[in-house]
C-alpha cells in the first residue's frame, strides 16, 4: 500500500512544482498559492499514512 501513496505524492510534488514554476513565469500569486498548498497536501498525506501506520501496529499489538 504505501507504493501508490508514494507514487501518488511524487506526482503531487512535480504537479506543485509545475505550478510554482509557472507563476514564476507568469508572475501569477494565485498559482503560487496553489503550488503550495500542493505541496503541503503531499506532505499531510505522508504523516497521516505515518501516523495511520504507527497506530493501526499499536493496536494490533495490543489485542
Amino acid at each position: 500500500m504505501l507504493i501508490p501513496i508514494l507514487v501518488f505524492d511524487v506526482a503531487l510534488v512535480a504537479w506543485s512544482l509545475h505550478l510554482m514554476e509557472k507563476a514564476f513565469q507568469d508572475k501569477e500569486f494565485s498559482l503560487m498559492l496553489a503550488g503550495t498548498l500542493v505541496a503541503l497536501a503531499a506532505a499531510a498525506m505522508l504523516v497521516v499514512y505515518f501516523l495511520m501506520g504507527h497506530c493501526m501496529s499499536y493496536l494490533l499489538q495490543v489485542s
